[in-house]
């Protein structure tokens, strides 16, 4: 979506405003100390920007993805973060889609009014990696618990989440007719569970992205937090993937378009051997492209936000819009420091930052091959190469 044209101009002012009031000394700051942006969060949470995708009926906004992709992109061409609750936006997709009634009514009203946080997605494992499929943290159901126990990792937002969406095996993958069958869903309560069978360790990262690993041992759950039925919580979590990429994806426009703007800010301002130096076309040429670049993936990115909304299979062009933006936006990362020079690497200008910041999306949540082999199986019809 071209800048003349931009969806929701009124949601996107909102953001604006709000993320004034965070200027780059406060996320410096955080970057530093290694914190978490307690009140980043609750400013977005007041205002209703983190439930745009829960329904009215459950304290929300009721809007589509469109809507939290404009949110998203709007956050990170201010210069602030979204990473830090993001995944409170689409982690409790798996709760609304596939919960219970009782479920929904229990904990949809408290995740929208910001009184819990539902921003953990347990699913990566160190021996799995992106195949899901062998994960090998196992819930064992006793009488009328589960008890859990195994091992994850890369799991963002552990630390400052109250609930869990964690995935893992009730049947074992040898005894099951697919490799995608016998995976469940339950949702867990990270204030019982901390200290009573789960572990929480910090990963310390090149960022300020709060990101961990879990250990489980002997966990106990409820058996009514298991989300819809036993067995098939692999096929429940894929819109949520898609949701998640799609939205990354919109972060990344945002971060894209903030390197464009600080670039072209600094070309203009910047005097060396008495004229502007962006003047020169060695520096237009490069913060030309990655508008280009920018512009093209933004149009895939609205693409696969317009089907998810309407309920059509988006898992190729979700995919396709994380790609294609993650790279538009490490192209544009790279130009804004290569236009900065030295003074790109200072962390007053926050280039820097958010260069760092931009990397993380480069890779992670999945990665660029597993992407191309996914078109290149569902499109192309090619045979698996995994």
């Amino acid at each position: 979506m071209s800048d003349e044209q931009e969806s929701f101009p009124e949601i996107r002012e909102s953001v604006r405003r709000l993320c004034a009031n965070f200027p780059g000394e406060y996320w410096q700051q955080l970057d530093r100390d290694r914190a978490y942006p307690t009140q980043f969060v609750k400013a977005l949470t007041d205002a209703g920007f983190l439930s745009v995708l829960i329904p009215e009926l459950y304290g929300g906004s009721g809007l589509g993805l469109q809507a939290a992709t404009a949110v998203l992109e709007e956050i990170h061409r201010s210069g602030c973060n979204g990473g830090a609750c993001h995944a409170q936006m689409y982690t409790m997709g798996t709760v609304l889609k596939h919960g219970s009634e009782d479920q929904k009514q229990k904990y949809l009203p408290k995740i929208a009014s910001g009184e819990l946080r539902l921003q953990a997605f347990g699913v990566t494992e160190p021996t799995a990696g992106t195949d899901t499929t062998r994960i090998r943290t196992f819930a064992k159901r006793v009488g009328d618990k589960f008890i859990v126990n195994g091992q994850k990792i890369w799991i963002s937002r552990a630390e400052h989440s109250d609930l869990m969406v964690l995935l893992c095996r009730t049947t074992p993958r040898e005894e099951c007719a697919k490799p995608s069958d016998g995976i469940s869903v339950l949702l867990v309560d990270m204030r019982k569970a901390v200290g009573r069978g789960l572990t929480i360790r910090p990963i310390r990262t090149m960022l300020n992205h709060a990101t961990t690993e879990l250990f489980f041992d002997d966990l106990e759950v409820p058996v009514e937090n298991l989300i819809g039925e036993l067995g098939r919580g692999f096929r429940y979590i894929l819109s949520g993937m898609n949701a998640e990429r799609i939205l990354i994806a919109s972060e990344c426009i945002g971060d894209g378009r903030f390197f464009v703007d600080r670039a072209t800010a600094y070309a203009k301002d910047r005097h060396v051997f008495g004229r502007a130096i962006g003047q020169n076309q060695g520096i237009q040429f490069p913060i030309a492209r990655a508008y280009v670049q920018l512009a093209a993936a933004s149009e895939m990115v609205d693409k696969a936000a317009r089907m998810f909304d309407d309920g059509a299979n988006c898992g190729t062009e979700a995919n396709m819009a994380k790609m294609l933006a993650s790279e538009a936006s490490w192209f544009a990362a790279d130009m804004c420091v290569q236009t900065h020079g030295g003074f790109g690497f200072a962390e007053e200008y926050d280039v820097e930052r958010k260069f760092r910041e931009t990397r993380l999306y480069q890779v992670a949540p999945i990665s660029t091959n597993l992407i191309l082999s996914h078109v290149a199986t569902h499109k192309l019809d090619l045979p698996k190469s995994f």
